[in-house]
């Protein structure tokens, strides 16, 4: 299958190259140089600009920041819908507002382009080991098109209902991701601050009441957990400035629909903080740094 990825940062690079190895036909883009070359020399084709990459393709992916870069890509003057050919699907894996996402899927129906929503969670270990989770917004039958380039991917892939429902899951998964990355930092700070061995500690937590994905996966003190951001200096990973916007489309969606999300809106202040505290470009769980006790000297 011919498919142009769009966007190939720390998720869309991974997932991009693992429909590479699957055997597809990946032409891919982005306005990062060196991301392009980190692909090419993995034996991906490298188009010269997007509107190439998405010549003939069967089913364009896109995997951008936030919904203006979303929308200047198909939308804009010029933008990809006007260069894609009818019949072509289109999965944006992005996490925007789900009014962007319905105002995609609606312009793309109307040129007889299928777009459905398909954000992830899983980090940037699920994408490259092609284990992510897809929550989808669409039809059923847009789906189950879908279903076997997102099977490269991904592990889990769920029907979150029409097109927008899959933003709509990401926003209230990453919200809840924000609020307990924030409670075990501080859990985990407590304990350090009253001579608790970490790794001790989050094993305890971990396997008891208190457990959660951080613990189990991210852990957010550097040296506990090899693998984790935190022990490579906060590099990679999930920006903070990136869980700030997730958490700002969490907020701007609970005032639409009158919900209350009172920690969501605190974690969302916590972590713009930490972001003009000069943290933005670090991985979220850098948000330890907030509550951690400070050694003397």
């Amino acid at each position: 299958m011919k498919i142009a990825f769009i966007g190939l940062g720390n998720m869309g690079g991974p997932m991009a190259l693992n429909l590479h190895k699957a055997g597809h036909a990946v032409s891919a883009f982005d306005l990062s140089a060196a991301a392009c070359e980190a692909l090419r020399a993995q034996g991906v084709a490298i188009a010269a600009s997007a509107a190439e990459a998405v010549q003939a393709a069967q089913v364009v992916v896109s995997m951008l920041p936030a919904s203006q870069h979303v929308e200047a890509l198909y939308l804009g003057e010029g933008g990809l819908l006007t260069r894609i050919a009818p019949g072509t699907l289109v999965i944006d894996s992005s996490t925007i507002a789900a009014a962007t996402s319905r105002k995609l899927a609606e312009a793309g129906a109307a040129r007889g382009i299928a777009v459905i929503d398909a954000p992830v969670s899983g980090g940037t270990g699920g994408a490259i080991a092609g284990t992510l989770t897809f929550m989808v917004g669409g039809s059923e039958a847009e789906l189950e098109r879908a279903r076997p380039v997102l099977e490269k991917m991904g592990a889990n892939i769920f029907h979150a209902g029409a097109a927008g429902a899959g933003q709509t899951a990401k926003i209230c998964n990453n919200m809840l991701l924000g609020i307990l990355m924030i409670g075990t930092s501080e859990a985990i700070a407590l304990g350090v601050a009253n001579g608790l061995d970490p790794k001790v500690l989050s094993e305890i937590m971990r396997r008891s009441s208190g457990g959660n994905w951080a613990l189990e996966k991210y852990n957010p003190l550097p040296g506990v957990m090899e693998n984790a951001p935190a022990s490579k200096g906060y590099a990679g990973g999930f920006g903070t400035d990136l869980m700030l916007k997730d958490l700002g489309l969490a907020q701007e969606n609970a005032m639409a629909v009158k919900a209350a999300t009172p920690l969501g809106g605190m974690a969302r202040n916590l972590y713009a903080a930490h972001s003009l505290a000069g943290h933005g470009a670090l991985d979220f769980s850098s948000v330890i740094k907030l509550v951690q006790k400070q050694k003397a000297g």
